[in-house]
């Protein structure tokens, strides 16, 4: 049985609602019971609008998707490696919970969605190579809760665009079950540790301050690398920071753009925080004073040029900060030291005698 239910807005086919009826005495009663509920169903709005799969509801709702472009690559390279290879054919009006519950339960058992054949082999690298050592036996290993919940958002937000498009009669994400979110478990350093880091990047009296800043304000190091002068009060009594951007890549460029959370921020400084940035001040103005030019007061805090012309990168920033922490024997990111200064802000209210307690006083 077909009923004609209009023009397909992704086509700009002719779009049917088929339904076979399986032969039998019945069949005719059947079918004419068919013909009257699609035809409601396109009398009232019920039924789907398209055939269109999967990919192309994806590719429509990434046109429109209002995230920045970090977020834009994150999902292009969930739809193409874990969405597309099992639901990319799929009619969107025919994706089920099943369906999405099983692609999960797949993500879990193997991110590179092997076949469990016998005698594959992870190689080191993709190109044509001399297998040595590294190239070891395929051993499964699941994508993290966290990724397969982003691509179960990505999902949810794509059906649920469908829907308002009426595209789908449902949303089957509503009714599937990702993975439950991970624990949390930050693991910030230790103060002994963060005393032994600190230390060690103070041999380069810049790198240090950089350490000691992101330590204390709890800022990102794209927000630490972004910090220009102008962003800085360090006069005596009013220290603070504004955080207003952050360097970070769009489209294989770093740019200055906007924060992550699109949230600008002020934090006030520590005396210590403001004497050491006050130094690196003074110390800037002399090596510009040195070389014959005034240092502008827009130029970067953190900066390889002695104008501070151009900002720090940030992978630059994390590398250098990883090789000090191997070396210390410490196995820690420079992105948990968001989660040892918060920690330490916890610990001051709770602890009146606590070093940041006395400083806010």
């Amino acid at each position: 049985m077909r009923v004609y239910a209009g023009v397909d807005p992704v086509t700009g086919r002719r779009h049917y609602l088929t339904e076979l009826v399986p032969k039998g005495p019945k069949a005719e009663r059947e079918a004419d019971a068919v013909r009257s509920r699609l035809l409601a169903e396109v009398d009232e709005r019920r039924n789907p609008r398209t055939s269109a799969t999967v990919d192309q509801l994806l590719e429509r709702y990434m046109e429109q998707l209002d995230g920045s472009p970090n977020t834009e690559v994150l999902y292009r390279g969930y739809i193409k490696n874990d969405i597309s290879p099992f639901l990319g054919k799929v009619k969107a009006s025919s994706v089920d919970p099943e369906m999405l519950d099983a692609l999960y339960a797949e993500l879990r058992r193997c991110r590179l969605h092997c076949k469990k054949q016998r005698g594959l082999v992870d190689h080191r690298v993709a190109k044509e190579h001399d297998c040595d050592e590294r190239c070891r036996p395929h051993r499964c290993k699941p994508l993290g809760r966290s990724t397969v919940r982003h691509i179960h958002f990505l999902l949810s937000g794509a059906f649920r665009k469908a829907k308002r498009w009426r595209w789908v009669s449902i949303n089957p994400c509503e009714m599937s079950e990702p993975p439950a979110a991970p624990a949390a478990n930050p693991q910030p350093p230790t103060p002994e540790e963060a005393a032994l880091i600190v230390t060690a990047a103070w041999e380069d009296p810049e790198w240090g301050t950089l350490v000691w800043a992101a330590m204390t304000t709890g800022a990102r190091r794209g927000e630490i690398c972004a910090i220009r002068w102008t962003s800085l009060n360090l006069e005596e009594g009013r220290e603070s920071v504004w955080l207003r951007y952050a360097i970070r890549k769009e489209h294989g460029e770093l740019v200055e753009a906007e924060l992550k959370t699109h949230q600008q921020r002020r934090i006030a400084l520590d005396t210590e925080t403001a004497m050491l940035l006050r130094e690196l001040r003074r110390k800037r103005e002399e090596q510009a004073k040195t070389l014959g030019f005034e240092l502008p007061r827009d130029g970067f805090v953190f900066s390889n040029a002695p104008d501070g012309a151009t900002h720090l990168r940030p992978d630059g920033v994390t590398q250098r900060y990883e090789r000090l922490a191997e070396r210390l024997g410490i196995n820690t990111t420079i992105h948990k030291l968001r989660h040892y200064s918060a920690t330490e802000l916890i610990l001051s209210l709770c602890q009146p005698d606590h070093p940041l307690a006395i400083m806010r006083v």
